[in-house]
């Protein structure tokens, strides 16, 4: 109940994350903008959601996830209603800002609770099984949400999610423990994991976690997994599938929610691996190769047969799901009193790919359209999204090559409280 209601939250913040994808034609209308626009609309998330990654770590290291998950979904909850309620782009923006941040601290909250409730045997596994329930978040932002919309309109459907915020912020606030001794329950958390709640110890602590190779490495191999996954499934794959394969928005919805869900699996089956053989650089070395192969047809070669396009998802996702291994990995290669600090960093560099790949793919196609509209909607020609998609690969480059650079742990506490070998 302590994970589940915790992982319930991860779910809810990969929703919102993917949401606006199948509202897009809907979104573009209403609040008359383009497709720069609907970019940095959805990127009001990444943006807050990116700042509170490295607080959220440290706090929950010193104050323990509890209070940031219940206070999370309460927060996000006020900014869905904003968002809701929106009139024009302004409020609507700022909808967006409070809940990518209010959703930023749902998942190194998650990890900080697996160190304690969980046996490190199984942390990357754990890690896994987080990321698969996240992202069933992000395919029932899918299907299921284009349905909802068409049944009942977008604005509703928000309304919907706002009550179902306050009531998982109060079953977390009464069910949820930052430690099963609080239970009456032996914890698992490693010892010596106290700190120091003060500025000048948490500028140090962070000044720490930043001298290790692989706190960096790691968090700009994050970028390069998550930025296209999250751009292409989150906001671009569904416009560029119904221009350019002639799907309706339900089918494309269905396409990037296989990358999702392969995503999420890929998560799994990695983590399990590298459980399993001790080694954590191998996994992800494989993984990002893999996916930079998967993704090259599916973003440049056109009219894929149905069949070959959706087995190419299939690939790309799976082994995008290695990102996972990161945050085992990172956790691993510094001292364990900052295993939420450094997963905050991190994550951290998941939020940077779409921060950046949104907005920017959205200008590249505004730069290139060619006056072609659908009613009060622009459509962007083939050219348009090949120019944007040279992006996604260039972050696929650079998680093959960073990757390669890290250092290996062999699945176990690498270092010391005093910075050596342990």
């Amino acid at each position: 109940m302590v994970w589940g209601l915790g992982a319930l939250f991860y779910f809810t913040a990969f929703y919102h994350r993917v949401a606006p994808a199948v509202m897009t034609d809907r979104l573009m209308a209403e609040f008359r903008i383009g497709a720069a626009g609907l970019g940095n609309f959805t990127a009001f998330y990444f943006y807050s959601y990116f700042l509170m990654q490295i607080p959220t770590g440290i706090l929950a290291d010193h104050w323990g996830p509890r209070r940031l998950l219940a206070g999370g979904s309460l927060v996000t909850a006020a900014g869905t209603f904003l968002f809701a309620a929106a009139e024009s782009i302004v409020p609507a923006n700022l909808g967006r800002l409070l809940i990518g941040g209010a959703s930023g601290v749902a998942f190194v909250s998650l990890l900080r609770l697996s160190t304690c409730w969980f046996p490190a045997r199984v942390y990357a596994t754990q890690s896994g099984l987080a990321l698969f329930v996240g992202v069933s978040g992000a395919v029932t932002a899918g299907v299921p949400l284009h349905w909802l919309v068409e049944a009942f309109g977008w604005r509703p459907v928000m309304f919907a999610a706002v009550f179902l915020h306050l009531i998982l912020g109060a079953l977390i606030w009464l069910i949820v423990r930052d430690d099963p001794a609080q239970r009456g329950y032996r914890g698992h958390a490693p010892a010596g994991t106290e700190t120091t709640l003060s500025p000048k110890a948490l500028l140090e602590d962070l000044a720490t976690v930043f001298r290790y190779k692989n706190t960096w490495l790691l968090a700009f191999v994050s970028c390069g997994l998550t930025g296209p996954v999250i751009a292409f499934a989150g906001l671009w794959g569904v416009p560029f599938l119904v221009t350019h394969y002639g799907m309706t928005t339900g089918t494309a919805s269905t396409v990037t929610s296989i990358l999702l869900i392969c995503y999420a699996i890929g998560g799994i089956l990695f983590s399990f691996a590298s459980d399993r053989i001790g080694l954590r650089k191998p996994v992800i070395v494989l993984g990002t190769l893999l996916a930079l192969l998967a993704w090259i047809p599916v973003l440049f070669v056109p009219a894929l047969p149905l069949w070959l396009l959706i087995a190419l998802v299939i690939a790309t996702g799976l082994a995008t799901g290695c990102v996972i291994v990161c945050f085992a990995f990172v956790k691993e290669s510094v001292p364990s009193r900052f295993a939420g600090t450094v997963s905050g960093v991190c994550n951290m560099g998941s939020m940077i790919g779409p921060i950046i790949l949104q907005p920017a793919l959205g200008w590249i196609l505004d730069r290139h359209w060619a006056g072609a509209l659908a009613g009060d909607v622009r459509l962007y020609n083939l050219s348009a999204y090949r120019s944007g998609f040279l992006l996604l690969t260039a972050f696929s480059v650079m998680a093959a090559l960073l990757s390669s650079l890290a250092t290996e742990t062999r699945c176990r506490q690498a270092v010391t409280e005093k910075g050596g070998p342990s």
